[in-house]
């Protein structure tokens, strides 16, 4: 099934309601919108095959998902068959609520993606020993430790974003020749208790 133009995915998706986040915090649901993202649209027979899911189970939760505006049908089929598309090429919930009610969904969600992230990671790794050397020599994990304000960690944040926005998948026109998918992981988690006031 070949994509068109509005099959790809063009803005974000902003999630608030615990509700959604909770929705959106299970395994199978993050590899089913991230599935869409970048294979869709499938249909959740076609899904069921990439996530090891029975169709049953995906076309539930590809319905969960809709119900929350995070994915939706795409032209053509019925049923099973009938095919299932992103809403958005990315999915942000910077502005749930960190205290109070629906602090746990939120915690719930990132603790189900940085799982996602470190299986992902560790299939990397799994798949190193095969890769050539040319994405070896460009690929891998690191940090730094930064000495930074709360307005100056967004400056960089907003910068980051900024640099890495024009290869974001399906931004782009074109692609040149030996492009791969490339999941960019990056945290900013700052240390318990590490003021570096003088």
């Amino acid at each position: 099934m070949s994509k068109t133009a509005a099959d790809l995915p063009k803005h974000r998706v902003e999630l608030s309601d615990p509700r959604a986040l909770r929705a959106l915090a299970h395994p199978v649901r993050l590899r089913l919108v991230g599935l869409l993202r970048t294979h869709g649209p499938l249909t959740a027979t076609q899904a069921a095959e990439h996530v090891g899911e029975s169709p049953s189970n995906c076309s539930f939760h590809l319905r969960q998902l809709a119900h929350w505006g995070l994915v939706e049908p795409a032209e053509g089929g019925r049923g099973r068959e009938r095919p299932w598309k992103a809403t958005a090429s990315a999915t942000n919930w910077q502005l749930a609520p960190v205290s109070g009610e629906g602090a746990d969904a939120r915690i719930a969600l990132d603790r189900v993606v940085v799982q996602e992230y470190v299986d992902q990671i560790g299939r990397w790794f799994d798949r190193r020993p095969a890769e050539r050397d040319e994405w070896l020599a460009v690929s891998g994990i690191g940090d730094w430790i930064l000495e930074v304000t709360a307005d100056e960690l967004k400056t960089l944040e907003d910068a980051i974003d900024a640099l890495v926005e024009p290869f974001v998948h399906g931004t782009r026109a074109e692609h040149p020749g030996g492009a791969r998918r490339v999941t960019f992981i990056h945290a900013l988690v700052p240390d318990e208790d590490s003021s570096v006031d003088r």
